[in-house]
C-alpha cells in the first residue's frame, strides 16, 4: 500500500480512495416516507429513551468513599453513546443534517460505534475513518453497520494515527456530497451532552461529592461534567486523567498502545473545562488497574476507566488525612473490546 492510501472497505471490496465515491443505501426494516430535518429531529429525539440514567457501585478502599460510575451500561456500550446522540440530534434541529447526509467521523472505536448505531437507525449514512489500532471487536461491529469503513495505515509525527485520520476526514468531506463531520474533538455539542446528561445524573445521585477523576481522550466529557458538577458541588476537585505519551497536557509524544484515552493533538474542547488536577498514569499502570478492578471489585472495564482508577490510588496520598472524602470516576467503557490487549499477558509485555 502507497504512503497516505488508506484501507477502504464497501460492501467487502477494498477499493483504493479514488473508487469509493459511490455509496449503497441500506434499506431499513421499515419503509417510511422521505424525511425533512425536523423529522430526523424526531426520530433522533425518540431515542432518548434509550439513554437511560447509568449506575453507580461503591468500591472498597481505605481512606474514603470511592464509587464508579458504569457507562458501558449505555446502549451501544460506553460514554460516547451520550456524546453521538446529542451531536447528531442537534444537528438535525438545526437543519446540518438531512436524509441524504453522510455522516463521517474519526474514532477509536467507542463513538464510531455508537455513531454507527444511531445513524443506522434513522436511516442515515456513516463513514468511520478508523486506525489499526482500533480493537477487533469495534472493527467487526462497523464492517457489520457500515457500508463503508476507512481504515488509515500511516502514523502521524507523533507517533499516532489520530492527525492521519483528521487529514482523511478533511478530504473525505470535500469530496462526498452531503458531508457532515460531527468532529468530536471540537463540537461543543459533546460538552452539552455531557452537561445535560452525565453530569446531571450525578448531581441526582449524589448530595455531595469531594473529588471526581475523568480520563481525557477528546475533552467532551470533562468540559461537560466539570462545568455542571462545579455548579453543584462549589468546592469538588475535578482530577483529569491522562496517559503518559499522550500530549493533551504538554506531555511529550510517545507510541501508546492503549485506545480511547489520550490524544496526539490538544483536544479544542479542553478549554471548557473546569480542572484543578492533572494525573499522567503509564500504561502498565492502566493495565494493573483494570485487572484489580475485575479480580478484586468485580469490574470488567476498559483502559481509560482502569487509568482513571490507577489515579485515584496514586492521588489517595493527597486526599486530607481528617476525613473520608467522597470520590468519584467514571467507567466510559466495558473491558471485552480489550481481551486482547489489557487483559492479555502476552500482549502487555510490548508495553515500555
Amino acid at each position: 500500500m502507497k504512503s497516505g492510501q488508506a484501507n477502504i472497505v464497501t460492501g467487502g471490496s477494498t477499493l483504493d480512495l479514488e473508487g469509493m465515491l459511490s455509496f449503497p443505501t441500506t434499506p431499513l426494516a421499515v419503509a417510511r416516507e422521505p424525511q425533512s430535518a425536523s423529522c430526523l429531529a424526531t426520530r433522533l429525539e425518540l431515542l432518548r429513551n434509550t439513554l437511560r440514567p447509568t449506575p453507580h457501585v461503591p468500591l472498597a478502599m481505605n481512606g474514603m468513599n470511592l464509587f464508579a460510575k458504569l457507562e458501558y451500561v449505555n446502549p451501544v456500550g460506553s460514554i460516547k453513546d451520550r456524546a453521538a446522540y446529542w451531536i447528531l440530534k442537534r444537528a438535525a434541529e438545526r437543519g446540518d443534517i438531512c436524509e441524504e447526509t453522510t455522516v463521517i467521523e474519526s474514532s477509536s472505536g467507542n463513538f464510531a460505534c455508537a455513531l454507527a448505531a444511531f445513524t443506522h437507525l434513522v436511516g442515515l449514512r456513516f463513514i468511520p475513518v478508523i486506525d489499526p489500532n482500533i480493537s477487533g471487536t469495534y472493527e467487526s461491529l462497523l464492517r457489520r453497520i457500515c457500508p463503508t469503513v476507512v481504515k488509515v495505515e500511516d502514523r502521524d509525527d507523533t507517533g499516532g494515527f489520530l492527525k492521519t485520520r483528521l487529514q482523511m476526514v478533511k478530504h473525505l468531506c470535500a469530496t462526498i456530497p452531503n458531508a457532515y463531520c460531527t468532529n468530536q474533538y471540537g463540537n461543543e455539542d459533546a460538552v452539552e451532552a455531557h452537561y445535560a446528561l452525565t453530569a446531571t445524573d450525578i448531581c441526582a445521585d449524589f448530595d455531595s461529592l469531594d473529588y471526581v477523576f475523568i480520563a481525557v481522550s477528546t475533552a467532551g466529557t470533562i468540559a461537560g461534567v466539570s462545568r455542571r458538577l462545579k455548579e453543584r458541588y462549589p468546592k469538588i476537585l475535578v482530577i483529569a486523567v491522562d496517559s503518559e505519551g499522550s500530549i493533551i497536557f504538554g506531555g511529550a509524544p510517545r507510541k501508546r498502545h492503549i485506545p480511547g484515552l489520550g490524544s496526539s493533538i490538544v483536544p479544542p474542547l479542553l478549554s471548557h473545562a473546569k480542572i484543578d488536577d492533572v494525573v499522567l498514569i503509564p500504561e502498565r499502570e492502566t493495565v494493573q488497574a483494570c485487572r484489580e478492578l475485575l479480580t478484586t471489585h468485580g469490574l470488567f472495564v476498559g483502559g481509560s476507566s482502569g487509568t482513571a482508577f490507577a489515579a485515584v490510588k496514586r492521588y489517595a496520598a493527597r486526599f486530607p488525612a481528617y476525613k473520608h472524602p467522597t470520590v468519584l470516576f467514571l467507567c466510559a467503557d466495558r473491558g471485552t473490546p480489550y481481551l486482547d490487549t489489557v487483559f492479555d499477558a502476552t500482549w502487555t509485555t510490548r508495553l515500555e
